[in-house]
């Protein structure tokens, strides 16, 4: 065996131990640092659901205290409390669902039995013994691996509850082990390769050791290869080491080094134009900002909100650029003092339009200690936004102004042909007929213009502008004040209402009267439909940022022909309608920003078949009081 091979193989045994050794010291500190983040983080969660228990039990128990003094009585009203405080649930499942590592999240009682869980199937069942997370966070680096890497298992954070110094309630979080493993695996691969690299520079040093001499031109020719091939999957010299003149060789890198460099610089060329172009388009203001806050990139729509040149913004820190003695200014500021992000923070500019701010910090993907390299400002001019949408909503309302206005001329016409004939008719007999025959048409003449009168004047009450009264009130109550108004004329009819309201208010601004109003004519056409009897059904939830409410009837159902001429002034298909009812109802939500729609099926084989009406009402967000708008 030759010297260089024996040295070949001493150096790359002895970097093979020393990797080794290194790797198991990088792996078990790093499945310690883990596991101990994990535990922290968990820690946090279940002193979050802790608090939220806490407020269920305050809240359960001053509405439904215990019926007596008795521990059954007590608990009884503990699982009431639990079960029935919806926020808990809904942070609960916001814990299993944001959280990887959680399976499940789980509240027992006093004997271990599941009061409440993410898991169903837990549900009054005693809670199954798991191994506590504890045992694997202080154990070590062995037993951790074990956990970490053998039979999947459900490890168990806990926190109990106390009352009186005993434990009473216990908040379990369900870790899975699995998550350990897969978010391990990434550092694995990294220090397998780690390992490999040392090896593959053991050998490599090994053969320079054992080469006689080294060649100046030769190693300059090697950097410059391995800077061409740095950002590039393939070679960008065909064949170099087949040429033996390494002059050559270094020429032809210099060469093609310095092509791709000038491609480069087009690029980012054309890149930088295409970008200017954009920003030039944009509505939004954008400001670009590096990691020592300086503006890099401004947009021209910049200058209107700030009232200052892009040109004299950029270079400048973000505190040049806003000053504290401004709204804008101090919150952008603020923000950047303490490094947190701002999504769509209202505020008011200097020259009093509203617009809304966002913030965002920007951090490389590729550095594991998340080095911030700049932020992202925009500013949104809301009051433009929200002026475009009233100019929508009012042509919408024109459109439906003109609709009816179309359906009113119908109605107006026929009255007004009928009074010409007979009119003519009274003409030609009143030269030649007796007083009693001629009075027949002047009957029928005063029948039609009263008539007309009727159409004309509910034309006007239509059309006659409606002073709200609106206030920030709950739509449930909305809703069983029409159930109580129906509910004994419903049980002579034989028809069921059936009210699926949600547990929490929702808060809208309306008129609270026009508003019953209007869903009582829809409650009350929904009957109508359904001349047998059935059940009627009123469904309110929350839809984005709307309240939606669908009333379901089992009638006969409305064909799809008719359906968009069911909101038509005058228009019916019951033999004594008015016509005037759902149109009266479609101008109450417009009145209130809202919307209506109307689905149905007619076959009365279908299990959905009758009439869906939707509404939609934007959400209130404000303290309940009295507010008035025209």
């Amino acid at each position: 065996m030759r010297l260089k091979t024996k040295l070949v193989l001493a150096f790359t045994a002895l970097t093979f131990a020393v990797v080794l050794v290194l790797c198991l010291v990088f792996l078990g500190e790093l499945l310690r640092q883990r596991i101990s983040q994990t535990g922290d983080s968990n820690d946090v969660l279940v002193r979050e659901v802790t608090l939220s228990t806490r407020q269920a039990l305050v809240s359960g128990l001053r509405e439904h205290p215990p019926a007596d003094n008795s521990d059954e009585a007590f608990q009884s009203a503990v699982a009431n409390a639990i079960r029935g405080y919806q926020p808990l649930a809904d942070e609960m499942n916001a814990i299993v669902r944001y959280s990887p590592p959680v399976q499940d999240v789980t509240v027992t009682g006093i004997h271990g039995v599941v009061l409440s869980s993410t898991d169903p199937t837990l549900l009054d069942q005693q809670f199954p013994y798991r191994s506590p997370f504890s045992r694997i966070s202080g154990g070590g680096v062995l037993e951790q691996a074990r956990a970490v890497f053998g039979r999947p298992q459900v490890l168990d954070v806990t926190l109990p509850l106390d009352r009186n110094g005993q434990p009473f309630l216990t908040i379990h979080l369900g870790v899975r082990s699995t998550f350990l493993r897969s978010s391990y695996a990434p550092w694995l691969k990294a220090a397998v390769i780690f390992a490999l690299v040392a090896l593959a520079a053991c050998v490599l040093i090994a053969a320079l050791l054992s080469s006689l001499a080294l060649h100046p031109i030769e190693r300059i020719n090697q950097q410059l290869e391995q800077l061409m091939l740095a950002n590039s999957s393939t070679p960008l010299i065909e064949g170099p080491r087949d040429q033996p003149d390494a002059v050559v060789r270094a020429s032809q890198s210099i060469a093609k080094l310095g092509e791709k460099i000038r491609t480069t610089e087009q690029i980012y060329s054309a890149l930088q134009t295409n970008l200017n172009q954009m920003l030039e388009t944009l509505r939004d203001g954008v400001i670009l900002f590096t990691a020592d806050r300086r503006a890099v990139m401004v947009s021209e729509a910049v200058e209107g909100f700030l009232g200052r040149d892009r040109d004299a913004i950029l270079g400048n820190t973000a505190e040049d650029i806003f000053q504290r003695g401004s709204v804008l200014g101090q919150a952008v500021r603020d923000c950047f003092a303490m490094h947190t992000n701002l999504i769509e923070e209202p505020v008011v500019l200097e020259d009093g339009r509203e617009a809304k701010v966002s913030l965002q910090f920007i951090h490389g993907e590729q550095t594991g200690s998340g080095e911030r390299l700049g932020a992202l400002l925009t500013l949104h001019d809301a009051h433009s936004a929200k002026q475009l949408e009233q100019e929508i909503e009012v042509s919408r309302r024109l459109a439906a102004i003109g609709r009816l206005t179309a359906g009113v001329g119908h109605e107006v016409k026929n009255p007004i042909n009928a009074m010409v004939v007979h009119l003519e008719l009274l003409r030609s007999k009143l030269a030649e007929a007796t007083d009693a025959s001629a009075q027949k048409h002047v009957d029928i003449l005063a029948q039609e213009m009263q008539r007309l009168d009727r159409v004309v004047q509910t034309l006007a009450d239509f059309s006659r502008p409606i002073d709200l009264r609106l206030y920030d009130y709950d739509l449930r109550e909305i809703v069983r004040k029409v159930g109580a108004l129906t509910a004994e004329s419903f049980s002579h009819q034989k028809i069921t209402l059936v009210e699926e309201l949600p547990p929490t208010p929702l808060m809208v601004l309306v008129d609270a009267e026009m508003l019953q109003q209007a869903v009582l004519n829809i409650v009350l056409n929904g009957a109508q439909a359904m001349p047998a009897g059935g059940t009627l059904r009123i469904v309110l939830d929350r839809n984005d940022g709307d309240a939606r409410l669908r009333i379901m009837d089992e009638g006969v159902g409305i064909p799809t022909e008719l359906l968009p001429k069911v909101f038509d002034l005058y228009f019916t298909t019951k033999p004594k309608g008015s016509g005037i009812g759902l149109a009266m109802t479609y101008r109450m939500l417009q009145l209130h920003g809202g919307s209506i729609d109307v689905m149905s099926n007619t076959n009365q084989n279908a299990p959905d078949h009758g009439s869906t009406f939707t509404i939609l009402l934007p959400l209130s967000h404000g303290v309940p009081g009295e507010r008035s708008r025209v």
